[in-house]
């Protein structure tokens, strides 16, 4: 019975993927939380932790199996040590839906458990989202996209979405389950009010500021190996710059992340010519770059994964989430040259000496920033934007190859835009490119994996949504009360209620 129970867990945890861009089965959504709390709810408490760590490894080996990508396409790791190192990555990431299970199981399964299952859900995507730096990938309010239920996120963000998506099939079930009317009611009234409420949430919470700007994405298709090689340098740049100068005489161009593959000084001599053309035709030129600055205190030189404005403008803005292993190494006294994963370039990226960046200047216009992941992160994404007039985010996708990241990453990047309902630019090296309005619609978007131009308009916005004002503690204070609710071990488990009804049928 264990065996089964793990693999159905497993199953339940990986159909969660599916509901999640590219696949977009919507209706899976409700369904991966539902199945997890119905296994652990006939389940015995001492299988529980173990149940929960299996629902993570189905959740986490189907939803970020692009990791393997990363590690052996690109980092000439051998093919069994890249498995064993994605298994391992996953396999730890799961130790938090262990956690998750166990707690519930133990503490929170009582006459109202399923309303603490659902607020643990919700506590569970808000960890992940800071701690040990974070992982705020794969959460379920997602799906909500190009559903009714999408207007509930300039309210409360991704994680009121979730708790909406999570609730529906668990509310669902506990009504055709429960016998008194009562319980019934309360839990129908919970299932229906997201819906009877829609229309008066379906608003637009922010206005239009100035005149739409004329926007140029750059996607120039770099090979990944081609990147940092310094003979390569030069051809890479002419490139850009081949595929920018027709453009002189918009408004903005923007060239992906680390596009300049080298410091702006080595590359200025190549650059100024263009630039200063850029600056006669009053174009704004924001590209990727590596820069570097120096620590005050121990005089130690620090490099950082930045944007810069280098014509007609003004800012710089230094990325401030970095990725494990991929641009900074835990440890790396003892990691570093231990393998060739570890030794991937501009793996030694630092932090912003400074805590508050200063916006991006553009014409005339404040702009917001976010390189590559930090766009997963809600509330980094809500604090920055929130004197903005439009967020860009820049990527180079190319590590994940043609595996599902790239449209999970879109799927993010639309979110953050309904959250804060103002336009987001998204440029990469790759794809996927495009432009998404204040409602999470993508408006124009590039061919993936070729080099392409992409062109179009982009209208400031100002004003705040509610999400923006007031974060994502709302929907965690309300976690948190649904888990106090169902305080208190279950006397019976379904299991137990239904063998309790057989001396009575034989009466």
């Amino acid at each position: 019975m264990l065996i089964l129970r793990l693999l159905l867990s497993l199953l339940a945890g990986a159909s969660a993927t599916a509901a999640l861009a590219p696949f977009n089965i919507v209706w899976l959504a409700p369904v991966a939380p539902l199945l997890f709390y119905l296994i652990l709810s006939t389940a015995p408490q001492r299988n529980s932790w173990l149940l929960g760590w299996s629902f993570g490894l189905g959740f986490f080996g189907a939803g970020v199996s692009w990791v393997f990508v990363s590690i052996y396409e690109h980092s000439a790791t051998p093919l069994p040590l890249a498995v064993a190192l994605t298994a391992l990555f996953v396999s730890a990431l799961a130790l938090l839906f262990m956690l998750q299970g166990g707690c519930w199981k133990r503490w929170f399964s009582g006459r109202w458990g399923a309303l603490s299952f659902i607020g643990i859900w919700v506590l569970g995507e808000w960890l992940r989202s800071w701690l040990l730096t974070g992982f705020p990938w794969l959460y379920l309010g997602y799906a909500t996209l190009d559903t009714p239920l999408a207007s509930w996120a300039p309210v409360g963000g991704v994680w009121l979405n979730s708790l909406i998506v999570a609730g529906s099939g668990i509310l669902l079930f506990e009504i055709l389950r429960e016998k008194s009317w009562r319980p019934r009611a309360g839990y129908l009234l919970l299932l229906i009010a997201p819906w009877a409420l829609q229309p008066f949430v379906n608003t637009t919470w922010t206005t239009a500021s100035g005149t739409p700007l004329n926007v140029t994405l750059i996607q120039a298709d770099i090979d990944q190996e081609d990147k940092w090689d310094p003979q390569q340098r030069e051809s890479i740049l002419a490139r850009y710059e081949a595929l920018s100068l027709p453009r002189s005489g918009d408004d903005l161009i923007i060239w992906p992340e680390t596009a300049i593959p080298t410091f702006f000084s080595r590359a200025a001599e190549q650059l100024t010519p263009m630039l200063e053309q850029f600056d006669a035709d009053n174009t704004t030129l924001i590209s990727g770059l590596p820069t570097s600055s120096r620590d005050p205190d121990s005089q130690r030189r620090l490099y950082h994964n930045s944007i810069a404005v280098l014509s007609n403008g003004s800012g710089v803005y230094h990325k401030e989430r970095l990725v494990p292993f991929g641009e900074y190494i835990p440890m790396e006294h003892y990691l570093r040259g231990a393998l060739e994963f570890f030794n991937l370039p501009m793996s030694s990226f630092s932090l912003p000496l400074s805590d508050k960046q200063s916006l991006l200047n553009v014409q005339g216009h404040l702009m917001s920033a976010a390189i590559c992941y930090e766009i997963a992160y809600p509330e980094l994404v809500r604090e920055s934007s929130q004197q903005a007039a439009f967020i860009l985010t820049v990527s180079n996708d190319t590590w994940f190859g043609h595996s599902i990241a790239p449209d999970q990453h879109m799927q993010i990047a639309r979110m953050r835009a309904l959250e804060s309902q103002r336009w987001i630019i998204r440029s990469t090296n790759n794809g996927i490119s495009g432009l998404i309005d204040p409602y999470g619609n993508v408006t124009q978007q590039a061919p993936r994996y070729t080099q392409a131009i992409l062109t179009g308009s982009v209208q400031p916005r100002q004003g705040l949504t509610p999400f923006q004002q007031f974060g994502s503690w709302p929907v965690v204070a309300f976690s948190f009360l649904l888990c106090i609710v169902g305080l208190g071990r279950q006397k019976l488990s379904f299991n137990d209620s239904a063998r309790s009804l057989r001396p009575n049928l034989r009466h």
